[in-house]
């Protein structure tokens, strides 16, 4: 067999048509585990290049096994696809929206030029086979051809409209090239024209021209491996061979060797010397401790290379390209003076790296790693990791955690995307290491954050949604423990013990959310539950109350965390009966002023509700204005 790489491009530009053999499966790629990791991959060198940052490594995604067809004379050359079948069809899809995306937005030659990639050209003794660059296995083929000769989104949705699964409000699921085209076509257009008020990568440029950039991305730096066989190989044996399971080598390993390969080749003498003095205590069970991470579960070990590396280059380095970006890193931009130097500088960012992830609870960056522990939130980590290395102060540190955890909260209160959280704290930390880690500039970072992707709310808009957010809907269990205990600690007086939870707290609504039976409406009237009152008139009072009512039981004012819970029975009862149980659960400070209540009802809820939002304002404040 023969193996060259070749840019995704290059695959499709000669006139040959690859085919899928009968008996593969059909097309079965899905969202979740190929198509987003491929479209990161792709968006990745897009921005790469978008900014300028056009020096970095190729990108590999992956490698197709293909066996020359005999082909008379007349007919357009063929291979049969042996493996990868299922990456060169996903392929040929986003290159066709990327095709119509170019129509869309005008630029007619690129969309010509992509053509040429995703249909053949000129004469064909089978003209309506022989035009495509790929044909699928037979079930495959009316969804195929749709997507590729569609034209347009619209074009190809009129083709495959939503249709409502019969007896449900659900949609049927269209076939699964089709949805393939949504995915792409939805993620391009985001990446191009940008969403929810936030521009685009590079948008001071003409669309044209970012378009054109990105076209040449596709044939210069994203590449694939063709292994072509020859006379005598045995297809079956090659594929069984390349998909069998072995157990793959980890980023840390492939660094470490890297590493040390490269110690020892400038001094053998002190390769164990440097082994023991700087990496011996990644060999520590620590850093074998396996975290998710987004879709997928690493160990520290990687984490913390990702991490470190992101906040050096000050862009997102993916885990699973982490071996070839350190090394293209190291090899071009020469950051350290020697090999020493190296694991001095890793050894030392380990360290930090692991105050990160256990600090002390005298540490002045404890709350803050309690709160993005519990928010999970790990994109700030490049970003501390960069001030932990400078030379901030304590009171400076303890200063920028509580500035950062009042900018998530606040966020993470008003339901605010976390999406471009990556993006964002990796754009914090090349600017702050231009300017200096000081609070102050922080803070005016922050500030001048705009769109709702980056800004930091303000007072009014921290106040409108914690009044009025369904918070027990929007936050996790997790999310609310943590904001509530740290409310509890603002009704604590200096007198009161220091409160240590010995089992994680509960959450508790203090009005029950099977609030019918024993709750009567503020009227003397008995609510409805959520069947009836879907099916009561429109100008029904009862119905109207009873929905704000269960509006109103989900927001801030009506939780409470218990250090025990109540059972179910209890949790139901009437306030009177209610009220004893709750005090004899908890002696939180924050459930005290519950005790002196004799009604607990949407005003009781809406005043605790302004209470919380005083003491809200003094944990997590936000400077008013920008200099």
């Amino acid at each position: 067999m023969n193996a060259n790489k070749s840019s995704l491009l290059a695959i499709f530009e000669k006139k040959m048509r690859l085919e899928v053999p009968l008996f593969q499966r059909q097309y079965v790629w899905s969202e979740e585990h190929q198509w987003q990791p491929l479209w990161e991959d792709i968006e990745r060198k897009f921005a790469d290049s978008l900014l300028g940052r056009k020096g970095g490594p190729v990108h590999f995604l992956g490698a197709m096994v293909l066996d020359q067809k005999q082909t008379p004379t007349t007919h357009v050359d063929r291979r049969q696809v042996i493996d990868g079948q299922q990456r060169l069809t996903t392929l040929q899809i986003f290159l066709t929206v990327f095709r119509d995306f170019c129509a869309e937005q005008g630029c007619g030659a690129l969309a010509k030029e992509c053509e040429n990639f995703t249909l053949n050209r000129g004469m064909m003794a089978d003209p309506e086979v022989d035009c495509f660059k790929v044909w699928p296995t037979q079930l495959d083929r009316p969804q195929f051809i749709d997507v590729i000769t569609a034209g347009s989104r619209t074009e190809l949705l009129k083709k495959h409209p939503a249709k409502i699964r019969k007896y449900t409000r659900k949609i049927e699921p269209r076939p699964r090239m089709v949805e393939a085209y949504q995915f792409f076509h939805d993620r391009l257009r985001v990446f191009m024209l940008g969403e929810n008020g936030d521009a685009p990568i590079a948008n001071e440029v003409p669309i044209a021209a970012r378009l054109e950039e990105c076209f040449q991305t596709l044939r210069n730096a994203l590449m694939v491996v063709i292994i072509d066989l020859e006379d005598g190989d045995d297809p079956q044996v090659i594929f069984e061979t390349l998909n069998a399971r072995g157990e793959p080598l980890l980023p840390a390993d492939l660094l470490r060797n890297y590493i040390f390969l490269c110690a020892a080749r400038s001094d053998p003498a002190s390769t164990e010397t440097l082994y023991n003095k700087y990496w011996a205590r990644f060999d520590d069970e620590f850093w074998r401790v396996e975290v998710k991470q987004g879709r997928l579960t690493r160990p520290r070990s990687d984490l913390y290379m990702q991490h470190f590396l992101s906040s050096r280059q000050g862009h997102d380095i993916p885990i699973k390209h982490l071996y070839v970006e350190y090394r293209h890193w190291v090899e071009r931009e020469k950051p350290f003076s020697s090999v020493k130097h190296e694991l001095e500088t890793l050894a030392r960012q380990g360290d930090d790296f692991r105050r990160l992830l256990e600090p002390a609870e005298e540490d002045v960056i404890w709350f803050l790693m309690r709160f993005l522990e519990a928010y999970d939130i790990r994109t700030a980590y490049p970003l501390l990791l960069a001030m932990l290395e400078s030379t901030v102060s304590d009171s400076d540190l303890q200063h920028t955690a509580k500035i950062l955890e009042s900018y998530l909260l606040r966020r993470a209160v008003c339901d605010l995307t976390t999406k471009n959280y990556n993006k964002n704290f990796l754009s914090m930390t090349k600017s702050l290491r231009q300017s200096g880690f000081a609070p102050s500039e922080l803070t005016q970072h922050l500030l001048k954050m705009r769109g709702e992707s980056t800004e930091w709310p303000s007072d009014a808009q921290f106040r409108d949604a914690w009044i009025k957010k369904p918070l027990y809907e929007i936050l996790n269990n997790p999310k609310l423990v943590y904001l509530l205990s740290r409310l509890n600690e603002r009704f604590s007086s200096s007198k009161s013990e220091s409160l240590k939870f010995t089992i994680q707290p509960t959450i508790e609504h203090i009005m029950p959310q099977k609030w019918v039976a024993h709750w009567p409406l503020e009227d003397g009237l008995k609510g409805l539950d959520g069947v009836a009152q879907f099916l009561a008139p429109d100008n029904d009072l009862t119905a109207k109350a009873s929905h704000e009512r269960d509006r109103l039981l989900q927001t801030i004012g009506n939780l409470t965390i218990l250090s025990s819970s109540l059972n179910t029975e209890q949790s139901n009862y009437a306030w009177k009966r209610k009220r004893p149980e709750i005090m004899s659960h908890s002696l939180l400070p924050i459930n005290l002023m519950l005790g002196q209540l004799e009604a607990w009802d949407e005003l009781a809820i809406h005043k605790r509700s302004e209470l919380l939002f005083e003491k809200a304002l003094e944990i997590w404040p936000r400077p008013d204005s920008v200099r």
